[in-house]
């Protein structure tokens, strides 16, 4: 039985596979351009089943380390792709980073109807259901982000009783709902009249404005625009 054991304790993981295969190709023992061995020899090699191999062959291919296609085989990318990693914030979280008092305030609440540009870009029905929400947020008493929100009730019923008047709904939403997908855009945007107003600026200055959609199993579940006060900066690590 301790024979067993250890042999299950040496076995080669999909993790072992990717090191090895990573190792490989910054040593230029596979250049770019060069073409792989196929799954089963290097199931072979490893003494692993092909489906480790081929778990470890996707997260390269996901990490932008290769490139894989049916019937011409797995090669290494010419230029590598970096992605770009970005991780869904809680804004209390951000502002408290920067040792300030953190305060939420709920501008406004409503259900109703998806708007028509909404229902479009996510191809939902002009009737489903949403519900809107306003929110600001704000970092020493100074106006840090103006949140604009839809939510889909069907794919979240439980957010039209939740009390969002003292947490928000991007945090709440993270603590209750997974997601599997989202898309992110981000642009400079000039504050129209309402933007100013909250923001305290004037109108027309160019504000750092976020929009994010995320979906679970392909059904939408939010869209939310964030602008943030003159000056807000965005960095991320990939």
């Amino acid at each position: 039985m301790s024979d067993m054991r250890a042999a299950k304790a040496t076995r080669t993981s999909f993790l072992d596979v990717r090191a090895a295969v990573l190792a490989r190709i910054r040593a230029r023992v596979w250049p770019p351009g060069a073409l792989l061995p196929t799954e089963h020899d290097l199931a072979a090699e490893f003494g692993c089943a092909r489906a480790t191999v081929n778990r470890a062959l996707r997260a390269l291919s996901d990490e932008g380390v290769i490139d894989r296609k049916r019937k011409s085989g797995t090669r290494v990318r010419m230029v590598p792709v970096r992605k770009a990693k970005f991780e869904i914030s809680v804004v209390r979280h951000l502002v408290e980073e920067t040792n300030a008092t953190y305060r939420y305030a709920l501008v406004s609440r409503r259900a109703g109807p998806c708007p028509a540009w909404l229902a479009a870009r996510l191809d939902l029905p002009g009737d489903h259901p949403m519900l809107h929400l306003r929110c600001m947020h704000y970092a020493d008493n100074r106006p840090f982000q103006f949140e604009e929100r839809w939510v889909n009730t069907e794919a979240v019923p439980a957010i039209l009783t939740a009390d969002l008047s003292v947490i928000g709904p991007n945090e709440w939403l993270l603590g209750a709902v997974p997601f599997t997908d989202a898309e992110i855009a981000m642009s400079a945007e000039a504050a129209d009249a309402p933007l100013a107003e909250f923001l305290e600026t004037a109108v027309g200055v160019p504000l750092f404005q976020l929009e994010r959609i995320t979906w679970l199993q392909g059904a939408p579940v939010t869209f939310v625009r964030m602008s943030h006060h003159p000056g807000y900066r965005m960095s991320t690590r990939y």
